[in-house]
């Protein structure tokens, strides 16, 4: 696993975005993605000047069935 880094929440959905996930609808300031033929929906904040928390990142890229190193390829 490569070191950890910090991203902003559009990084994450332009990311999500290359591994063709697409956003359905944004709620507040959450993006709701989903892929089709994949089980379940990503729920990515995207709040101006702020990142995506470690924990929660981590979550949503095991969510979307990807591994980090997968997930810096799309950054």
């Amino acid at each position: 696993m490569s070191k950890m880094r910090q991203v902003k929440g559009k990084e994450a959905v332009r990311a999500f975005k290359r591994a063709g996930f697409s956003v359905i609808r944004i709620t507040g300031s959450h993006h709701i993605m989903e892929k089709e033929g994949h089980v379940g929906q990503l729920s990515v904040p995207v709040h101006r000047g702020e990142n995506v928390g470690k924990g929660l990142l981590l979550s949503l890229i095991a969510t979307a069935g990807l591994t980090w190193d997968e997930f810096l390829e799309y950054l």
